[in-house]
């Protein structure tokens, strides 16, 4: 199909209201939806083709602009000065030729404000009236025709979370392009009505906004049990909103554990085979040797981990799409306003045990600023998605995969711990923040609740495969990378040493022409004590000896700054290049390394802990410091935030170690 033209359209509206919903069914993007305000933190663009009206030269592509919510055409928020300045700037490249804007068919009142502000602006607007579903169980019928003819736009009647009303959607779009240019902009207040306001424009509109409702709006009574009260009685109580909350990541944690093990311990298992039969049966080379010690070994170091990212994200999509993190933030702000933060601080620390990344880009929704730059700088502290691959494997050496009282997995119990670790140390960070950054702004919280929905299963679906891709082929080829790298200082060294070495032990073979297991566990170790990596790890290691910390763990401290899952990675390539044996897991060649001076093993119960405790605090993510940068706009801040994240995952670390051993 040939593109004749192609118009802009920007899908704004109030928070929670379905605009993402929308632009998913317009587009076919699988972009987050979430049932709590503050989701779209920043533009999204798709596209989608509509057939042209019969006759016309009209347009059969539009380029869509999903805008972040915003109650009217102020800017209290970073998000909504995202929407306010692309809808006014008529000269910027976003600007759009066209409006759909999205309302809550069951708040109709609400969300005609935004959209009278928006229709004033003189851009061709179509309201979509959405969530019709709520408003006729609330007894709400509303007289799309007559909403038309006063508001003199377009209205379409559409339920964006099941797909309905898209395709009339469409052909009204069709139908009002191309538009006259000479034709007099719509307008909603004019000249005289503005003046009678005496100068408070708000009142004035909602004044009008109220005189339409009462002749377009019916309201009924319904008899019916309100569910959503009886559930909030509980949920958002002073004490069991607490109970509940603790009690729902308790279940998390423990069936992340329970679930994955089964296909963990496959996926772990195929690559030990895999390995293992390449080394068979591939030819002896350099090219085999990379390929099984650097390539094979940092895949395996991503794959073993995903059935708990998957489970992960599962359970976090069921709590975005219920409506359930809205009121954790609303029984969470009364304590984290002692902690210098507000109740909408929680969405982007709750965002940030998936990535830190977007987690940061949603604090935009904080009016206040010094509780938007507090919230930044704390929030790489949630523990992340990519702190979950350290976690499990460290935690897998020293802790006994056993169930306290039958029922509760210890390993499950201590990940739970980590997580809120993460979070006491973010609200304590706050808290001293709070008296370092000064600001005389007064800071408010208000959230709209939005109502109890069901989970739409597809979605999150949805959700679950795209966090896995972007965890296997955007860590992935981080992760290989470097695997790639490490694998090629592992295998060379300064001058002649490995020749050096080989002839050594190739004098050995000839007086022994079948060398013990050992005998191949000897070379390849004294290979990996002369190489590029063990010259660059021993650089580092007088400073991180005092934790407990030896030259391979400081190549993955190094390394697993482009990601802190590239340390998973790392130890796969170093110990498949020191370790002859390609039958064992990395957890299994981890047991196993001693130190050489001691005869202990390295990785003692001190030892990974210590590595536990600086992986919870430590700043080991580039793209995290970027998104830092673009969203406070001076280096500062991210350079403020590795420092002291550094220092803080430094010196708790050396405490716990040297009490610990």
């Amino acid at each position: 199909m040939s593109v004749q033209n192609k118009i802009k359209i920007a899908i704004a509206g109030n928070p929670n209201s379905g605009k993402s919903s929308l632009f998913n069914a317009l587009t076919g993007l699988n972009q987050k939806v979430g049932n709590y305000p503050g989701v779209t933190v920043d533009k999204k663009f798709g596209f989608f083709s509509f057939e042209p009206v019969s006759g016309k030269a009209g347009w059969d592509m539009a380029m869509v602009i999903d805008l972040p919510g915003a109650y009217g055409l102020h800017q209290h928020s970073e998000d909504e000065k995202i929407s306010t300045e692309t809808l006014i700037n008529k000269s910027g490249p976003d600007f759009p030729d066209l409006v759909v804007y999205v309302a809550d068919a069951s708040n109709l009142k609400r969300s005609l404000l935004l959209c009278s502000q928006i229709i004033d602006l003189g851009v061709p607007v179509i309201l979509g009236l959405n969530m019709t579903d709520v408003a006729k169980k609330k007894g709400i019928k509303i007289n799309s025709e007559k909403l038309s003819v006063l508001l003199n736009i377009p209205v379409v009647e559409m339920n964006a979370r099941e797909n309905t009303g898209i395709t009339a959607l469409k052909k009204t779009i069709s139908d009002i392009y191309p538009l006259e240019t000479s034709a007099k902009p719509k307008k909603f207040l004019d000249g005289t009505e503005e003046k009678s306001g005496n100068g408070n424009e708000t009142l004035t509109r909602y004044k009008k906004i109220g005189g339409i409702i009462n002749e377009c709006v019916i309201k009924t009574e319904i008899n019916s049990p309100d569910l959503t009260k009886r559930f909030d009685d509980i949920l958002t109580h002073k004490i069991w909103g607490f109970v509940v909350f603790f009690a729902i990541l308790f279940v998390i944690f423990q069936s992340i554990f329970s679930f994955s093990e089964i296909p963990m311990k496959g996926i772990e298992r195929g690559f030990i085979f895999l390995s293992s039969w390449l080394s068979e049966n591939l030819p002896q080379g350099i090219l085999k040797d990379l390929f099984i010690g650097g390539i094979l070994s940092g895949l395996s170091g991503i794959a073993i981990f995903i059935p708990q990212i998957a489970l992960l994200f599962f359970f976090i999509g069921i709590l975005d799409d219920t409506g359930y993190m809205a009121r954790v933030s609303f029984i969470m702000d009364r304590t984290m306003r002692r902690f210098g933060l507000n109740g909408k601080s929680l969405i982007p620390l709750i965002s940030g045990v998936a990535c830190a990344v977007p987690a940061i880009m949603s604090a935009r929704t904080i009016e206040n600023r010094k509780e938007r730059l507090i919230t930044i700088l704390v929030t790489p502290l949630m523990t992340c998605s990519a702190r979950i691959p350290v976690y499990i494997l460290l935690i897998s050496l020293v802790i006994p995969d056993t169930r306290v009282w039958g029922i509760i997995n210890l390993q499950g119990l201590i990940l739970m711990g980590l997580y809120l670790l993460g979070f006491v140390s973010a609200i304590a960070t706050a808290f001293i923040m709070q008296y370092l950054i000064k600001s005389r702004e007064r800071s408010y919280f208000i959230m709209e609740m939005p109502l109890y929905k069901s989970p739409r299963w597809a979605n999150i679906g949805l959700m679950m495969l795209d966090k896995v891709k972007v965890f296997v082929f955007d860590a992935g080829k981080i992760i290989v990378a470097i695997s790639v790298i490490l694998w090629a200082l592992a295998s060379f060294s300064p001058g002649n040493k490995m020749e050096e070495i080989e002839k050594k032990y190739s004098e050995s073979i000839a007086l022994n022409p079948k060398p013990s297991g050992r005998f191949q566990k000897n070379m390849s170790a004294e290979k990996l004590e002369n190489s590029y990596a063990a010259y660059l790890g021993k650089t580092i290691e007088p400073v991180i000896s005092p934790l407990g910390f030896d030259w391979k763990i400081g190549i993955a401290l190094i390394s697993s700054f482009a990601a802190r899952e590239v340390f998973v990675g790392t130890m796969a390539t170093l110990y498949g290049v020191g370790n002859a044996n390609n039958n064992l897991s990395i957890r299994e060649k981890m047991k196993q390394e001693m130190n050489p001076v001691t005869g202990h093993p390295v990785y003692s119960f001190a030892t990974c802990v210590s590595l536990i405790i600086f992986y919870a605090f430590a700043m080991q993510c580039m793209s995290t410091l970027a998104v830092v940068y673009r969203e406070t706009k001076h280096w500062k801040w991210p350079l403020i935030q590795l420092a002291y994240m550094s220092g803080l995952a430094y010196l708790s670390s050396l405490m716990v170690y040297q009490f610990l051993k």
